[in-house]
């Protein structure tokens, strides 16, 4: 649909809306104002006294997501929403909220104030919703197995990436200092502790066996700097075992290192159905009681059942109450849950508040300034895969026609759920954007615009392929759409192969012997195997699910507007036989004796880090501040960075790390600083990254944290390629 179209129908609501967000923003700052929040001392005092006049059916009763509100004791509600890009309210499609660039593309854009305030937008339009505590964000590091369904909603592959926008996300939708948890903000959830997407087939919940020394090192880095540095909320485990043991009965992930070691204290809530799940899907317990206990004595304090299924749920009176009152010693782990969750309902104010009645009918969270902030993080997402003899931008002044075709090119506007091209986990917007949209939208009559289907995205038939040939005879240049969508990808959409779905590949074989100068565009939410598009297609541009804006920002891209700047945080594999393909690899110079596949390149398709632009940049030598250090001191590595062409462009700046010789095995270098800068032509930056303990430290043999004397390579450069990287060495006394 026609974004000026739809502007008149939905400027009624955001009127209305707005005005109704107003109001209960301005209720809200009245009862939950700063000075009247408690600190943690009074809040631990009330909570204590609340929880002396519970009965047990009260405390089992709150340790369940949406407890309904206790008015006997005045305990409030506290309700729960998905807020991964964009708010989503699980069970209920309406609130028309914001829906920004899914996680993969929001990790592209390697700035991590723009997921901050992506986040402290999407709290505002939780606040107007009535929504306080959100399941997100997702902190699972991809280990580098595409195949896996959920490689959207996460970051990438490298755990300080994931760390820097993860602490962002936190801090965003939580706020920080005095303004943490108040009536503009919510409470946070890490998701999944821990290890969740490493298993051997990529399937979704599968069994992790790892090592210790994986587990710390690419796992546990972001969940490390969610608690100490961002101090979230709430963590959710994830549904699979860790080498044997589940994760909601682990007490040695739970207890020991998330609380012990970390310093966790916000309450663990379940992923949905998990503890229950301790008999149904693990075989640990042969009843539901059972899995209960082991859930509570690990520290699951609260028991996720989206849709509240009695049959389901282990935190019930009905598997509970009996239980407990045979064996009072248990009751000591009711009261922790029960506590850690009153806590939160004291920090997020509920206890102040006045309860909001939201009519679905009416209820609108989305504003035009939000809107505008997607379409911004939009344009920064988009990654320029390949631009042979600068085929991008077209000039819309020397173009007459252009060919849009492609599965994925539009998308009308869905009569229930949510449009299938936003990704997972995808609120319902106001209105969504297509590639079709934006290009119509942005040639205003000047361009004709000739649009062809082509074919399904998951069908066979080539029906199509005709009318897509011949919109491409009659035009100038193609730009071709596909890739994949919510019905490939996502939560439960795990595949055996990484190839384009139906008969895409062919559709592009078809356009391409037309001769007409192609673009590919690619929607889609994991690494695809698209060796023939990188072989024969001049221009590629990887969008991802960029949100509501994604054909205004793709459009930009097309015709010049934006140059894009986002980096690849997921390397792309050339086949499934590569994986798992990652930059984070040890050496492997053994069997071939190159460290190659004997009949293969074990390189990847697209590397992590790697993304061109529309102009050009000279990178100078690094320099030390100091080449010399002390093991507990610090100095600087410097690098000066020229637009050399002829557009204003953004480069992201990567710096990797590695000790040369150590006491343990390390990967060939790990990321530890990234900036992205915008440069003028002609204009220089300097772009400086700290080297000290956080950037030089190893886990010795006994799993601690030491930087050991020795010389380190330092590498600074525009991706993980060695060819792109260029070297320092500091030596550490």
């Amino acid at each position: 649909m026609n974004r000026l179209k739809i502007k008149s129908v939905f400027m009624k609501k955001l009127v209305l809306g707005s005005f109704v967000a107003l109001i209960l923003g301005c209720n809200s700052s009245k009862v939950i104002a700063q000075d009247q929040r408690q600190d943690d001392s009074n809040i631990a005092e009330k909570v204590e006294t609340l929880l002396s006049k519970m009965t047990l059916e009260e405390k089992i009763a709150e340790m369940t997501q949406d407890a309904p509100a206790n008015d006997r004791l005045g305990i409030p509600y506290m309700k729960y929403g998905e807020a991964l890009h964009g708010l989503w309210l699980v069970l209920d499609y309406y609130g028309n909220t914001t829906v920004y660039p899914q996680a993969i593309a929001a990790g592209s854009t390697w700035e991590p104030e723009l997921i901050k305030t992506m986040a402290s937008q999407t709290a505002i339009e939780a606040r107007a919703l009535g929504v306080t505590h959100c399941y997100s964000p997702n902190l699972d590091v991809i280990s580098g197995d595409p195949r896996y369904g959920r490689v959207e909603e996460s970051y990438g592959e490298d755990p300080f990436l994931v760390s820097r926008m993860g602490v962002a996300f936190i801090e965003g939708l939580q706020g920080t200092g005095d303004e943490q948890f108040d009536e503009n903000h919510v409470m946070a959830t890490a998701k999944h502790f821990i290890g969740y997407p490493e298993n051997r087939r990529g399937i979704n919940g599968g069994f992790s066996d790892m090592s210790e020394r994986r587990l710390r090192e690419v796992y546990l880095p972001p969940f490390e700097a969610a608690v100490k540095e961002a101090k979230v909320g709430s963590v959710m485990p994830g549904h699979q075992d860790f080498n044997g043991v589940p994760n909601h009965m682990n007490t040695w992930l739970l207890k020991d290192i998330l609380r012990d070691e970390l310093g966790f204290d916000g309450f663990i809530v379940s992923d949905n159905n998990d503890v229950a799940r301790l008999g149904t899907m693990h075989f640990i317990s042969e009843t539901r009681a059972k899995s209960a206990i082991l859930g509570l004595k690990a520290g699951v304090d609260m028991d996720l059942v989206i849709g509240k299924s009695v049959d389901l749920s282990a935190y019930h009176t009905t598997v509970l109450k009996d239980t407990i009152r045979q064996n009072p010693e248990l009751m000591k782990y009711i009261d922790k849950a029960t506590l850690r969750i009153l806590t939160a309902k004291y920090k997020l104010g509920l206890f102040d508040a006045e309860p909001k009645e939201i009519d679905p009918e009416t209820a609108y969270a989305s504003t035009k300034e939000h809107q505008e902030f997607s379409y911004e993080m939009a344009k920064k997402a988009m990654i320029l895969l390949k631009n042979e003899n600068n085929l991008l931008p077209l000039d819309i002044n020397n173009i007459k026609s252009l060919a849009v075709i492609g599965p994925n090119a539009h998308e009308e506007r869905p009569s229930k759920g949510t449009y299938s091209l936003l990704g997972g986990y995808s609120g319902l917007p106001p209105y969504y954007t297509s590639v079709l949209d934006g290009l119509t939208s942005k040639t205003e009559g000047k361009v004709k615009i000739n649009y062809a289907k082509g074919c399904d995205l998951m069908s066979n038939s080539k029906k199509g392929f005709s009318d897509a040939i011949a919109a491409a005879n009659k035009s100038d240049a193609v730009v071709l759409v596909v890739g994949g969508s919510r019905k490939t990808g996502g939560e439960g959409a795990d595949r055996s192969n990484l190839d384009l779905y139906g008969v895409q590949n062919e559709l592009v074989e078809a356009i391409h012997k037309t001769g007409k100068p192609v673009i590919v565009v690619l929607i889609n939410g994991r690494p695809l195997t698209i060796n023939y598009i990188a072989e024969n297609i001049p221009s590629i541009l990887e969008t991802w699910y960029l949100g509501m804006r994604s054909g205004d920002a793709i459009a930009d891209a097309i015709f010049g507007d934006t140059n894009p700047g986002g980096k690849l945080t997921v390397s792309f594999p050339r086949d499934v036989g590569q994986l798992p393909v990652t930059y984070l690899e040890r050496p492997d110079f053994i069997g071939s004796g190159k460290g190659l596949y004997k009949d293969a390149d074990k390189s990847p398709l697209f590397p992590f880090g790697y993304g061109l632009s529309y102009t050009t940049f000279k990178y100078g030598s690094p320099k030390l501040e100091r080449s010399t250090i002390n093991a507990d001191g610090s100095t600087t590595v410097s690098i000066d960075i020229t637009n050399t062409g002829q557009r204003e462009g953004d480069e992201v700046i990567q710096m990797y790390v590695r000790d040369d010789y150590a006491s343990v095995g390390r990967y060939l270098k790990m990321l530890k600083g990234f900036e992205r800068v915008t440069l003028k032509p002609g204009e220089t930056k300097t772009v400086t990254f700290k080297l000290g303990f956080d950037e030089l430290n190893i886990l010795n043999q006994d799993m601690k944290k030491v930087v050991e004397p020795g010389t380190f390579t330092i590498s600074v450069g525009t991706s993980s390629l060695e060819k792109d990287l260029q070297k320092v060495r500091i030596n550490v006394k």
